[in-house]
């Protein structure tokens, strides 16, 4: 069984997941903590019930399959095939009422990214990969992914979704790289990932990723042309303090900055 015979029931999950989220959206919610400490770590019944669905459909079509999902925990992680669950990323945002989050399907193969997708159902937007391509699909039609150039971070734009969600230690290290770039927003999730992919900013930069915030969007932004890494430079997909980028020699010059 190869990747490719997977694409078509991504999409299942992803139509399933946006079906169950939207009527949620935009609508008085009741709203839980799930942080044991001191900051504000948010889930919603949304979130519990688009996980829920999307498990279902795992275990009817591919009970052999391991899951690993934020809202309930994780089922056969060693399996040869193993789906990464974040049925909204950007919860945050999605009980703001901003539509800046999306559903993350990601496809493990012994234990490597091998597919992702990022859909955004409010929008309608699906961003997917498969390490080789990218591609996004959307109110303006289809269309492959690429990242753009970027010879210097002199010259980039970086994201991070909040350095109030950074260590004081990495807020500072962090520093550096955004003194050094052109440009630095805050904001996105999710969103930052497919943007870099599609070629609209450089540079990713955030710290303490769980591997369904991240697992995703690693075929998506390498299907583009980009790289992600963790800040000493090994495989991302199990998340913690990472780095993505769309030009290598961005990558280069903020793991410079990162690990001075």
């Amino acid at each position: 069984m190869t990747v490719i015979d997977f694409s078509a029931f991504i999409g299942r999950l992803a139509t399933a997941s946006g079906e169950t989220i939207l009527p949620f959206f935009r609508t008085s919610l009741l709203v839980d903590n799930k942080s044991l400490k001191a900051d504000f770590d948010p889930v919603t019944e949304a979130d519990r019930a688009a996980e829920a669905v999307m498990r279902r459909l795992i275990k009817a079509n591919f009970p052999q399959h391991g899951i690993v999902g934020e809202e309930f925990g994780n089922e056969r992680e060693n399996a040869e095939y193993v789906w990464v669950l974040d049925p909204i990323d950007g919860t945050k945002s999605f009980i703001g009422g901003f539509p800046i989050w999306g559903t993350l399907i990601g496809l493990l193969h012994q234990g490597s990214p091998v597919f992702g997708m990022m859909h955004q159902p409010f929008i309608g937007e699906r961003f997917s990969g498969d390490n080789g391509s990218a591609t996004y699909r959307g109110p303006s039609g289809e269309r492959r992914l690429a990242v753009r150039r970027c010879p210097s971070i002199s010259e980039a734009t970086t994201y991070t979704t909040s350095p109030l969600l950074m260590n004081e230690a990495d807020r500072a290290v962090f520093g550096r790289v955004e003194k050094a770039a052109r440009l630095s927003r805050y904001g996105g999730d999710c969103y930052s990932y497919c943007m870099l992919a599609a070629g609209h900013i450089d540079l990713v930069v955030e710290t303490e990723l769980k591997p369904y915030d991240i697992a995703a969007m690693i075929p998506i932004i390498t299907g583009a042309g980009g790289i992600v890494t963790t800040w000493d430079g090994q495989p991302a997909q199990t998340g913690g303090r990472i780095i993505a980028a769309g030009d290598r020699r961005v990558h280069e010059e903020a793991m410079k900055l990162l690990n001075a």
